[in-house]
């Protein structure tokens, strides 16, 4: 099993706005100046982990210890 997000899907609509879904429900929209900044940033890295870091949809490597307590 890979800790590597995934499912993200952005789409650029022509007035510039960015949409990002993660498994087709919609997770953030990008307009103006930080939709440019996520595009090259998209461009130069890897975009599955890029959509995960600016949604805030990301693991962030606590779970397993909630999980062997019996918190979750």
């Amino acid at each position: 099993m890979s800790n590597r997000p995934g499912g993200f899907v952005h789409v650029t609509r022509a007035d510039g706005t960015v949409l990002i879904t993660h498994h087709g429900r919609p997770a953030a929209t990008l307009r103006g100046a930080q939709a440019a900044r996520f595009l090259n940033e998209v461009e130069t890295g890897d975009a599955q982990l890029v959509m995960a870091r600016w949604t805030g949809n990301y693991k962030r490597g606590n779970e397993r210890a909630g999980r062997r307590r019996g918190r979750g």
